[in-house]
């Protein structure tokens, strides 16, 4: 399915971003991949991007947990890749699906040190709240559209969280993918390695937060009208606001980046929506703006 090839570009994108920093971080490093009856086929492109850091590996621990049923042909496929890891990498295979990931993440002793989840099943707390046991903890979780994620997530201690649905073009079925860490730092390259997919994946985004639920096409300069609708309902709930707060915003409550809301912002000015203070000058963090209803108001 195009949703698969979709979540497994995102989970070896972000592992490409977040291994070099944790091994960087700590001796002990652990990667959880769990898989009810998802794609596990994620599984090996994840143990290829730990080959591609056997350098890195040197005076260090990396654990990789696989939990995945029914893919019989799976130990075959990653002892393949297993062989060309270095001693310092451990994987282990395990039958089971996502339920089993709070046992296997304390049997390794995954919650003292950097903890990367790929979840692809339920919103489980029990589950999520293990994922979030790492120091620090990052969680991908592919689930069902209108699943409580991001409050599921927020509530299993997750700082920061983000959610995107993956919308087939051919009519299939969509799943929601949610992101959660402890780090601005981090979203934001989730956010580009979003916007940085393959155009042509037969897949399009819809940004949950967004009323109107317009799909949009993978860009590396998305369509800013549905972000441009959002910040005005946030200047219209909140009232004016900096550019760095809408920034922020952007990044946090919808599928975008942050500096994406810069050029929303530069388009809401030319339309007339938004005014700014200064009037004038450089278009930076601390200019405050204010939406066309707050300056109607007696």
């Amino acid at each position: 399915m195009p949703t698969d090839a979709v979540l497994r570009e995102l989970l070896v994108r972000h592992l490409e971003t977040w291994l070099p920093g944790a091994l960087h971080r700590a001796r002990r490093v652990t990667v959880a991949l769990a898989y009810d009856d998802g794609d596990a086929d994620s599984a090996e492109a994840a143990l290829r991007v730990v080959a591609e850091y056997a350098d890195r590996l040197r005076g260090r621990q990396l654990t990789v947990l696989v939990l995945a049923a029914g893919t019989e042909e799976l130990p075959a496929r990653l002892g393949a890749v297993e062989a060309d890891l270095p001693a310092e990498a451990t994987v282990h295979l395990m039958p089971g699906g996502t339920a089993r990931l709070p046992v296997a993440l304390k049997a390794a002793g995954a919650t003292g040190g950097p903890l990367l989840s790929y979840v692809d099943g339920p919103a489980d707390p029990a589950v999520l709240t293990a994922a979030a046991a790492g120091r620090p903890a990052e969680v991908l979780l592919a689930t069902a559209p209108g699943a409580p994620a991001r409050g599921a997530l927020a509530d299993a201690g997750f700082a920061l969280a983000t959610e995107v649905e993956l919308v087939p073009a051919d009519g299939g079925p969509a799943r929601l993918l949610a992101f959660a860490t402890g780090s601005d730092k981090s979203l934001e390259a989730f956010k580009e390695a979003l916007w940085a997919v393959d155009e042509f994946a037969g897949v399009r985004y819809r940004d949950p937060a967004d009323p109107a639920g317009r799909l949009l096409d993978i860009a590396l300069a998305p369509e800013p009208g549905p972000l441009r609708r959002e910040l005005l309902a946030e200047l219209a709930r909140s009232g004016p606001r900096t550019v760095t707060e809408l920034r922020r915003y952007a990044l946090t409550a919808t599928v975008y980046r942050s500096a994406d809301a810069v050029r929303a912002l530069t388009g809401l000015l030319g339309a007339g929506e938004v005014t700014r203070d200064p009037e004038h000058g450089r278009f930076g963090g601390d200019v405050v703006v204010t939406g066309r209803d707050a300056r109607s108001t007696p």
